[in-house]
């Protein structure tokens, strides 16, 4: 069997210092903003490039904190991809505000030219989603943003490491979420996230709202919440950083493998194209199964559909998609369903995420291949 995601290899690897990290932890009985969480943000800030790093308790609350303490509320317009996991939405929907979603690139990233059509007297901020790994048209959404007056935030939860013009992503934007969820590419072995800023007066206000509003203990300046990091979480992420850089080159490795073995094949898929001036740090590697059918768009199973349950059903081969249902088109924003982002619509019926985590060897590698090429017969 070859999984799409097997966190067992890492955590085999890394056992005998994560064990004890837990182990010291608990040993001290520090289990709330505690020492680790300290350590991790600063050194997670120091990796990025950025002032500060305030550590939150999933990269849901990250969104949603950010969007808050930036003063984003009712009455305000976010513009958001259509493409992307839907938490990225929901942050805006929490904090009272309007998502105004925008159709992709030929990167799966914000359309440039979509998203200067869409900034109106209401627009509070663009939310860019580095989306499988790569990051956005970053020198546009800074320009963009700056002349009309608007907060960039990015999304960081699928490229932590990424670059563009050798500058990390997270270090543009006013603020920059992170999620650690365990499937990212730095991984808690539960719910963790970041929050990124240089803003002095944004990083005091999202400690207090990360932990009740207090600005010390029982003064509670602001409403806030309980969205704290905890200590067990960061100890086993700060063994994880450490080796952050390895693990993305090692998925770059693997991605040129794919390429190269596609390629050789002349399969019927479409690559991932990757920009100029770019690290990619392939969260996912997303390829796109090409279709004969005029009216694929009308068919009641896909290609697509086939070719990913004959590679799990006949060779135990796993794969995703990342995503079957745009934003817009999800029941709980049905107001949207009229709105128009054909390529995400689109794609979501094309694309097929391929087995991608950074213990993945070069023999599985092109066993995927080997078994895709027989399926898309």
């Amino acid at each position: 069997m070859i999984p799409s995601l097997d966190l067992k290899r890492q955590y085999q690897q890394l056992k005998p210092e994560i064990d004890k990290a837990i182990m010291d932890v608990c040993a001290k009985g520090m289990f709330c903003l505690g020492e680790n969480v300290k350590a991790l943000e600063e050194e997670v800030a120091n990796y990025i490039g950025v002032k500060h790093a305030i550590g939150v308790n999933s990269g849901s609350a990250s969104l949603i904190l950010a969007l808050e303490a930036l003063g984003i509320g009712a009455g305000d317009e976010v513009i958001v991809p259509a493409n992307t996991y839907i938490a990225t939405v929901f942050a805006v929907s929490h904090v009272g505000a309007t998502p105004v979603f925008v159709d992709h690139d030929d990167y799966y990233n914000l359309n440039i030219d979509i998203v200067k059509e869409k900034i109106t007297k209401n627009t509070k901020a663009i939310i860019a989603v580095h989306l499988y790994g790569q990051p956005c048209k970053m020198d546009e959404l800074v320009d963009i943003t700056a002349a009309s007056g608007i907060f960039l935030v990015e999304d960081c939860a699928q490229a932590f490491g990424a670059t563009y013009k050798d500058k990390k992503v997270g270090s543009f934007g006013h603020v920059a979420c992170v999620s650690f969820y365990p499937g990212k590419n730095i991984g808690a072995y539960g719910d963790g996230g970041i929050i990124l800023t240089n803003i002095d007066t944004i990083e005091k206000r999202l400690r207090m709202l990360r932990n009740d509003g207090q600005s010390e203990k029982y003064e509670h300046t602001i409403i806030g919440y309980n969205e704290r990091l905890d200590e067990i979480q960061a100890a086993i992420l700060r063994i994880k950083l450490k080796h952050i850089d390895t693990w993305n080159q090692k998925r770059a490795n693997l991605a040129v493998i794919y390429k190269d073995l596609i390629k050789r094949k002349n399969l019927q898929v479409v690559l991932p194209k990757v920009m100029n001036n770019v690290k990619h740090v392939y969260h996912q590697f997303v390829i796109k199964i090409k279709h004969n059918e005029d009216n694929w768009y009308v068919l009641t199973e896909l290609k697509r559909d086939i070719v990913r349950k004959k590679l799990w059903e006949d060779y135990q081969i796993g794969t995703g998609i990342h995503y079957p249902t745009p934003c817009h088109k999800q029941p709980c924003y049905k107001e949207y369903f009229n709105v128009s982002c054909p390529k995400a619509v689109k794609n979501a019926r094309l694309l097929l995420s391929l087995p991608m985590f950074p213990e993945l060897t070069y023999d599985e590698v092109k066993e995927v291949v080997d078994k895709l090429e027989v399926c898309l017969k």
